[in-house]
């Protein structure tokens, strides 16, 4: 079933009383009330002014949101305030912010997803494998940091949950890469799941730690040979493909992973009615999933599954 309504509803998260966001084409910012059934009722709290995606409650009740236009923000849930946090790192201007994941003492971490093309035109990033995707880090007070760099269109961010590590997804190399940070592995980075059968987009912790990732689309067998060729062949296919600005197939695809990397849960459907699903959000039984080019949300019941927590 579909909530309509919202135009490309990229990302969608659930705070903690239940009570759902999502960020839309034209910068407003919508919280959203699931029923019993399923439905879903939208009311608008806020206009970023940009283009919204990655969004995360926080701390203080609010929401960060990333915006591919603004930078990182901080929105006032209650009167709409926009304040901006972030928008340059090392004295140039924060291009393609994408997702963000706040720990309990308000350190923030947060993704670029390409430092080469903003959000119109994400598909070169991706065809070129440009590798100028980060992973930077906002402590309280302080400026941002990069922590990561040359990751392959850096995408979704979520932390542990008793934050050990953060996860971001690099959607160009289908995989979820891993950046500890206590314990003897502090510092380091390896990789949670490789080799993923899609490109891994936003990443949302649900009950009992499981990470819940959506694949924006299928592997395609002519973008891992591309990957493979010299950078001026994959400049030359975007400029060949650019102009008919193809879109995903439709299919959907959610991964539950543990902490370990395990897979939990993988569901999919092809030649789905919804296409290029960006995110994924477990709100008690269901699941509600955002896309960067649909008109609204899709919601389905979760399978019973005794390997995924109830929530």
């Amino acid at each position: 079933m579909v909530a309509t309504g919202i135009q490309g509803p990229e990302d969608v998260v659930a705070d903690g009383e239940g009570r759902l966001f999502t960020g839309a084409a034209d910068g407003t910012i919508w919280r959203l009330a699931l029923s019993g059934s399923g439905a879903v009722q939208a009311d608008a709290v806020a206009r970023t002014g940009g283009r919204p995606l990655g969004l995360e409650p926080a701390k203080d009740g609010h929401l960060l949101v990333c915006d591919a236009r603004r930078g990182l923000l901080h929105v006032n849930t209650h009167d709409g305030a926009v304040r901006v946090l972030a928008e340059e790192v090392d004295g140039k201007p924060l291009r393609f912010c994408s997702n963000v994941a706040g720990t309990a003492d308000g350190t923030l971490y947060f993704s670029v997803s390409s430092r080469r093309y903003g959000l119109e035109n994400w598909m070169g990033d991706i065809l070129e494998h440009t590798g100028t995707g980060q992973l930077l880090r906002l402590r309280p007070d302080g400026a941002p940091e990069v922590l990561l760099d040359g990751l392959q269109f850096a995408n979704g961010v979520a932390l542990d949950e008793n934050e050990s590590f953060v996860l971001v997804a690099e959607s160009g190399a289908y995989r979820l890469r891993r950046l500890w940070l206590t314990g003897p592995r502090s510092g380091q980075c390896d990789t949670l799941a490789d080799d993923l059968p899609g490109f891994p987009d936003n990443i949302s912790r649900g009950p009992g730690g499981v990470f819940w990732v959506a694949l924006a689309g299928p592997r395609e067998r002519g973008v891992d040979v591309l990957h493979r060729m010299p950078p001026g062949t994959r400049r030359a296919a975007w400029r060949g493909v650019k102009p008919f600005n193809p879109r995903p197939r439709r299919t959907v695809r959610i991964m539950a992973l543990s902490r370990d990397g395990g897979v939990l849960c993988d569901l999919r459907r092809a030649k789905s009615p919804y296409r290029m699903v960006t995110s994924v959000c477990r709100s008690g039984s269901f699941l509600i999933m955002g896309s960067l080019v649909e008109s609204g949300l899709a919601v389905c019941e979760l399978p019973l599954s005794p390997s995924v927590p109830a929530g």
